[in-house]
């Protein structure tokens, strides 16, 4: 598995808006020039999120995009189906029934839904404000002079 820009870039999105959630609706090139992706970019991925009750939007020259929820409320793994689809490392782990025929005699299988079980696991359990506090922990022991 592995995560491409879209997915990357979205949660980063999301973590910007996170940290900004008492400033209010954000425009997104405010996002832009913050998380240094495009404009252009970030409109593709706001169409995603456009489909679903994660976002609250306000339109016009105070217009831009604020979480609908808290981030507390958001995980990681939410966002990552969202923008990439299934997270499963082969096909037969995201299956439900298993379509494949040597379910019932592959060695392999096990391992397979095992490391899907360990990926969404770990993925659902951080979510935007873990990243937000660990974000500014991270920050406050950084001096710079």
């Amino acid at each position: 598995m592995k995560i491409s820009t879209k997915g990357r870039y979205a949660l980063r999105m999301l973590v910007d808006l996170a940290e900004h959630q008492n400033e209010g609706f954000i425009p997104l090139k405010e996002v832009s020039t913050r998380q240094g992706i495009s404009k252009k970019y970030l409109e593709q991925i706001i169409l995603i999120f456009n489909k679903t009750d994660m976002l609250r939007v306000n339109r016009g020259a105070q217009g831009g995009y604020m979480l609908a929820r808290t981030p507390d409320k958001y995980t990681v793994g939410e966002i990552l189906r969202l923008t990439e689809g299934s997270l499963a490392p082969v096909e037969c782990a995201e299956q439900n029934p298993i379509e494949c025929e040597r379910c019932g005699i592959c060695a392999t299988y096990p391992v397979w839904k095992g490391l899907n079980k360990v990926v969404n696991d770990y993925l659902d359990s951080i979510t935007l404000q873990d990243i937000v506090d660990q974000h500014r922990d991270i920050n406050i022991d950084s001096y710079v002079i």
